[in-house]
């Protein structure tokens, strides 16, 4: 008899993302959570692509992210809340940007699930 390995719910998603994202590991859950063909989405006007397919794509993107760092000064994010097959938390970061100087960047993350893997993650933010 064939044992079906289980897939992760909605919540169980979101609470391990929320979990990863707590201590900065956000290439760690990427690459455990997202689809092979997940996409990233920006708001108009933010610096870098506004989207990238593919989790190779959204780990390059995150890279660049990082990169873009002098120093980290604090951060938050929310627990997550959960409605249907999307969850969203906020996520905050103090931080000082190469060439821009220190600023407080605050968002509201949205995720999209599809058999246990997000398969879309989209930022709302001020730009």
């Amino acid at each position: 008899m064939a044992t079906q390995e289980a897939v992760m719910t909605v919540q169980d998603i979101a609470n391990r993302l929320y979990e990863h994202c707590k201590v900065g590991q956000y290439q760690q859950a990427q690459e455990e959570l997202y689809a092979d063909d997940a996409v990233s989405i920006e708001p108009v006007g933010a610096p870098g692509p506004q989207s990238v397919k593919g989790r190779d794509e959204i780990i390059k993107k995150g890279e660049g992210f990082q990169a873009s760092i002098e120093e980290i000064h604090g951060g938050s994010v929310s627990q997550p809340i959960v409605a249907g097959n999307h969850f969203a938390l906020t996520i905050a970061i103090d931080a000082t940007f190469k060439g821009m100087g220190r600023m407080l960047m605050e968002e509201i993350a949205v995720y999209e699930v599809k058999d246990g893997k997000v398969v879309k993650e989209q930022f709302f933010y001020a730009v």
